[in-house]
């Protein structure tokens, strides 16, 4: 039997009881101390406002960072002051586990600040467990992420499920993954070919089409004998690239042309060359025009595309070209389109194409590891 997903709808009355909701919101501050991005805390209200509608007290447990200690820097307390902004109610802060207060909302303080959570400390579980009647989990960025916050807890309470926001994120990965609309795309950039192997060996042997680009593809191109000059490669990602061309049956693709320039800087001397032959000197810095062209031809022909890692250096904008392109071919096609996080959520929102794909998930490592086949800890906590 396959497993399934707890959802909301499946913990039956919720009037009165307390229940812990593992937020995302590792945010973006500003210099001043306030949320610079609050697009995740965005993205939570719907789950927030559900278990409030169904007379639930929301405790909501967060992470921001890497603290080493309680770093002022990385409070969450800025966050609560935006969040109330957004609920247009209030939400009271517990700086700590022994100070939580028994508020309609409450967010609790950074949990990396408490020892042991990101080693899924069984007694930091415990005390989360004994906070809460009920545990929900919108954290989908955190689910590859065996934490005390995100999988402990969930075996010291008596109802756990997924929260909306984390829910979809499954539905809409599992549509790349089960029976999608054909023809299937996958779009692969980003810098290592050794950070996708995973993914590239899954989307070969789901996908119609698989379009590589941005540093990864240089490894490609070296191992099919061509000179990649100054561009990001390594022996061990051409070793990996030889072995992956062997069997690909037609459908990896890789770049016609590129644009190449004489260094990393938006002042570089750029021009486009034939993807056959980099010269020395000169490195690869997005994919050119024909590729372009030809990127979008089969994209905007799909019935579903996957899309992870930007194709070309799009932070600097002589080379925002090819990222860009393929963000509006996906704009303008019909398909079923997932973006799986990462570097492409920031380039999506500055072309101001973010609202144009159907999913955009919240969580780059996370998707990539359920698309490449891995469990997902926090996942596996939240299935029957």
């Amino acid at each position: 039997m396959a497993s399934r997903l707890r959802t909301l709808e499946d913990l039956g009355d919720l009037i009165g009881a307390r229940v812990l909701l593992r937020a995302e919101f590792n945010v973006p501050m500003s210099a001043v101390g306030e949320v610079a991005d609050d697009t995740r805390l965005r993205l939570t209200l719907p789950t927030i406002v559900a278990l409030r509608e169904r007379g639930a007290r929301v405790l909501l447990v967060a992470h921001l960072g890497r603290p080493h200690d309680r770093e002022p820097s990385l409070s969450l307390r800025p966050v609560a002051t935006r969040l109330a902004q957004l609920l247009g109610q209030d939400v009271a802060f517990a700086p700590d586990l022994e100070h939580v207060v028994d508020g309609d909302i409450v967010l609790l303080e950074n949990i990396r600040f408490e020892a042991g959570e990101t080693d899924n400390d069984p007694v930091l579980a415990a005390r989360l467990g004994e906070l809460a009647d009920v545990y929900v989990n919108d954290a989908f960025g955190s689910a590859h992420r065996a934490n005390a916050s995100t999988v402990g807890v969930a075996d010291h309470v008596a109802r756990s499920a997924a929260g909306l926001l984390f829910e979809r994120e499954i539905t809409m990965l599992q549509s790349v993954l089960r029976a999608p609309a054909r023809p299937l795309v996958g779009v692969l950039g980003g810098a290592k070919v050794t950070d996708k192997i995973g993914v590239i060996e899954r989307l070969l042997g789901l996908a119609d089409t698989l379009l590589i680009g941005g540093g990864m593809s240089y490894p490609f191109l070296a191992a099919q004998g061509h000179g990649v000059g100054d561009s990001l490669c390594d022996a061990e990602g051409v070793a990996i690239a030889r072995r992956l061309l062997e069997d690909t049956g037609g459908r990896l693709r890789l770049p016609v042309d590129l644009v190449v320039a004489d260094h990393f800087a938006v002042g570089a001397q750029s021009r486009v060359v034939d993807a056959d032959g980099i010269e020395a000197g000169w490195m690869g810095m997005d994919i050119g025009p024909q590729t372009r062209a030809a990127y979008a031809d089969v994209i905007e022909r799909a019935g579903t595309v996957f899309w992870n890692g930007p194709v070309g250096a799009y932070e600097l904008e002589p080379f925002a070209a090819g990222t860009r392109a393929i963000a509006e071919a996906m704009g303008r096609s019909d398909a079923t389109t997932v973006v799986g996080g990462g570097d492409l959520v920031g380039a999506l929102q500055r072309f101001g194409l973010a609202d144009r794909m159907t999913h955009i998930c919240t969580g780059g490592g996370a998707s990539l590891e359920f698309i490449e086949g891995r469990i997902l800890p926090a996942h596996a906590a939240l299935v029957d």
